[in-house]
């Protein structure tokens, strides 16, 4: 049931918020049939091949880790891939964990070499591990040797990728042979390398891995397996929503946008259902804002903004896990954190998290339509328990400049023995704001080692018969709490 209430609120900075419109959503009672079950690791953490060990030295990635491990009560999976595992080459007597010379430390080598150690700190991470491998280079002995060592070192190893967005590769790709590279060529080869190195390593492999869907596609791949899906753990996609390679320009409006979202993870839902209906997870095994390192919108509060629903909109799809990628460590726009900062993407990784929270399994439903700037979200802890979470998004753009209007959201069904709820925002003063120019959830921010930061503060809201009123600011978020 929708209404329109035309009121303005004048603010001591003198703002004026223009609340334009009143939309009344109802909470069910319990978890309604359509609700998804998340996976603890719903929101992951890809990480560039080479840049790999770096990464373990920085405290950001120890501590930013640990933060949403706590919230959800299970940690991020990791998968170390990307352009360059397929340049790498295994050499069982390297003593570092990688070995590369590039022009300027923000350039990603050309070529590497890579060696035991690498999976000595593979072993480390916590939960679920997924390592990309070569492919391209059509050197099945060695990435053999580089998958055995794995195997050998890495204790929560999950899946070995072979080969990096090969709807990628071309004529001129070793592995090609000077022919053109097709979903059909693509498939026998993944077929014939599963085959061959599953006597070595077992049935382990993270299959498809494409970028260009849907030419490129689960759907399209699993028939060529025919029998080798058996060696198959995981089938994985990449999706970048927009892109900044080659001087391509970016929106952070449309990135940022509710129903856009909805529309665009809405492809993913075959992708998954293909993959599922043959016993295998689906993931995004590689995603964020926009390729070749994002451009100006991927360090913004409104990226941030995007990566909390991106992720509820990911697993309404059907994607079991999205791993966010992370560059080379300072050149990176879309990383969650760096040497010595936190990005306003994380606090939405963040935020995302709490409102999922440690519930097994938390249950979740969209109960907006999927049609307008609002999103609202329910997560319940279970098939006959109450919602304990509500999540609001107003993804209207707000610049920084003119009047910001406000979304008055009315959350009924509530139960008659609630008198107040609490809530907590995620804010900043425009969705351009990067981190450190007033990007905050509940007052609260991150140091730059990613540990908290201030006192994450809640707002009361009164309920009145079962109802409350919450205003939502444009390009601004909030969580309800209703236990």
């Amino acid at each position: 049931m929708r209404w329109l209430l035309i009121s303005k609120i004048i603010l001591s900075s003198g703002y004026v918020l223009l609340a334009q419109t009143t939309t009344t959503f109802v909470v069910p009672s319990a978890a309604p049939s359509s609700a998804v079950t998340v996976d603890p690791s719903l929101l992951s953490v890809s990480i560039e091949f080479f840049a790999f060990p770096g990464y373990t030295e920085l405290s950001g990635t120890t501590t930013c880790l640990a933060n949403i491990e706590k919230l959800r009560g299970a940690p991020p999976a990791f998968r170390i891939g990307g352009t360059t595992q397929d340049r790498a080459t295994f050499d069982a007597n390297l003593a570092q964990p990688v070995n590369y010379t590039v022009a300027s430390p923000a350039d990603a080598p050309t070529t590497l070499t890579y060696g035991p150690s690498f999976f000595t700190l593979a072993g480390q991470l916590a939960g679920d591990v997924t390592i990309g491998l070569n492919r391209q280079l059509n050197n099945l002995n060695n990435t053999r040797a580089g998958a055995e060592e794995a195997v050998q070192c890495v204790t929560g190893l999950l899946a070995l990728e072979l080969g990096n967005e090969p709807d990628l590769y071309s004529s001129s790709s070793p592995i090609a042979g000077g022919a053109s590279w097709t979903p059909a060529t693509d498939g026998a080869s993944q077929k014939s390398w599963f085959t061959d190195l599953s006597s070595s390593v077992g049935d382990i492999f993270q299959g498809a891995v494409y970028l260009q869907y849907p030419r490129w596609s689960i759907a399209g791949l699993i028939p060529i397996l025919g029998d080798a899906i058996a060696f198959v753990k995981t089938f994985s996609g990449h999706s970048y929503p927009q892109s900044a390679c080659g001087g391509a320009s970016t929106n952070l409006s449309n990135l940022m946008s509710h129903s856009g979202i909805v529309s665009y993870t809405s492809q993913y839902a075959a992708e998954a259902e293909a993959a599922h209906g043959v016993g295998k997870s689906y993931f995004l095994g590689e995603t964020n804002s926009a390729t070749c390192g994002g451009g100006g919108i991927s360090p913004t509060f409104g990226a941030g903004l995007w990566v909390m629903d991106y992720v509820l909109q990911g697993a309404l799809a059907g994607v079991d896990r999205l791993y966010f990628h992370q560059g080379t460590i300072g050149n990176c726009a879309y990383c969650f954190w760096s040497t010595s900062s936190v990005a306003a993407p994380y606090y939405g990784a963040y935020f995302v998290s709490e409102f999922l929270g440690p519930s097994s399994p938390a249950r979740l439903v969209m109960l907006d339509s999927g049609s307008t700037s609002l999103g609202v979200y329910a997560v319940f802890s279970g098939i006959n328990s109450a919602a304990p979470r509500i999540l609001l998004y107003n993804s209207a753009y707000y610049s920084g400049s003119g009047t910001r209007s406000s979304a008055n959201i009315v959350l009924s069904g509530l139960g008659s023995n609630l008198s107040s709820v609490q809530a907590k925002r995620f804010t900043a003063p425009s969705a351009p704001a990067l981190s450190g120019q007033g990007v905050t959830i509940g007052g609260g921010t991150f140091d730059s080692s990613c540990a908290l930061a201030g006192t994450q503060a809640t707002e009361s809201v009164r309920v009145s018969q079962g109802t409350a009123s919450i205003g939502v600011q444009d390009s601004e978020a909030v969580i309800v709490y209703l236990s």
